[in-house]
């Protein structure tokens, strides 16, 4: 049983070294270690930190692509790897290395494809007021979308099955913490959570200018995830709320109707006819989309089966 520990950086030379040394060395129930760090065009010694502080392979990325691109890319090189279990962990030393073995236990049970380590968010000092708030707020909307019971939606420290490593699509450019827990629901992985500690702070966070930000990108990125992998109920919420918006405002033309005052609401009815017709396409979107849906999962299940194909050849040539 291989572990891989993945490690996103970019400009992270002074942080690394920390990170990297507190990464456990054995754990019960895994034969190997190896350390992965994906350099997301760094401009200073990153690179040559890794290997120095005994990184097994660092993948260079030439211009800076963003969390995203380098969390997927890690993936990748991590199945290349020949990986059985892959860890994310943050290069600002943010999450309890020691954990790393609570982490990984469900999936080396075969209880889950997808384990997060979730923070004690109310209990961080460093955390403000308003961003406890919104990191539980944001999971709670996570949660209603993604119909999962994500404690932390934000916490970039998971562990990954082979098999969810290999399912597993990013589209957004900014992070991967919310559109893989929406998309590995639909993909019937498992997901789990475990309690984690934190450490203290090396640095302040980079991914984003200011919360606003975050909180836009958060928003664009949900909203998107489950009009993609959850079309069918997207556009079937919209219809149905045109429908009855519709309903109504011909009901209560109808009530004028019946008592003699039709003539004054005419615009009820005109209203109502847009709804009712808005709803009736809305419909009709639903169907097309769950459509495009099915055909979507059938060039993933090929693409996961060329993969998979691909890496098994790619670990005999090894051999």
């Amino acid at each position: 049983m291989k572990l891989v520990i993945q490690i996103p950086c970019f400009n992270e030379e002074e942080t690394l070294p920390v990170t990297i040394n507190d990464l456990p060395k054995k754990i019960e129930g895994i034969d190997e270690i190896e350390i992965l760090v994906i350099d997301d065009g760094s401009e200073d010694n990153t690179v040559k930190t890794a290997y120095e502080s005994g990184a097994a392979k660092v993948v260079e990325l030439q211009t800076h692509r963003g969390l995203a691109k380098a969390f997927k890319t890690g993936l990748d090189a991590a199945l290349e790897m020949d990986a059985d279990i892959i860890v994310n962990t943050d290069a600002d030393n943010q999450y309890c290395a020691n954990d790393i073995e609570k982490l990984i236990k469900p999936i080396l049970d075969k209880k889950a494809d997808i384990v997060i380590g979730s923070r004690p968010v109310s209990k961080i000092k460093h955390f403000s007021i308003l961003k406890k708030f919104l990191q539980k707020f944001g999971s709670f909307a996570v949660r209603m979308l993604s119909s999962t019971k994500v404690e932390d939606a934000p916490s970039g420290f998971r562990a990954f099955s082979r098999t969810a490593a290999m399912q597993l699509n990013v589209f957004d450019k900014y992070t991967y913490t919310l559109e893989t827990i929406i998309q590995a629901y639909a993909k019937g992985l498992k997901i789990e959570c475990v309690d984690i500690n934190v450490n203290s702070v090396l640095r302040e966070s980079r991914l984003f200018k200011n919360m606003f930000t975050y909180i836009n990108h958060s928003i664009v990125t949900m909203m998107r995830m489950f009009i993609v992998y959850r079309p069918f109920r997207f556009f079937a919420i919209l219809g149905s709320i045109a429908l009855t918006l519709g309903i109504i405002l011909g009901l209560r033309f109808v009530y004028y109707y019946m008592i003699g005052g039709g003539t004054g609401h005419i615009q009820s009815l005109i209203l109502a006819s847009i709804f009712i017709l808005a709803g009736v396409q809305l419909g009709i979107f639903a169907a097309l989309a769950e459509i495009v849906s099915i055909n979507r999962k059938l060039l993933e299940d090929i693409q996961y089966k060329l993969k998979s194909e691909q890496l098994q050849k790619n670990s005999y040539d090894l051999k």
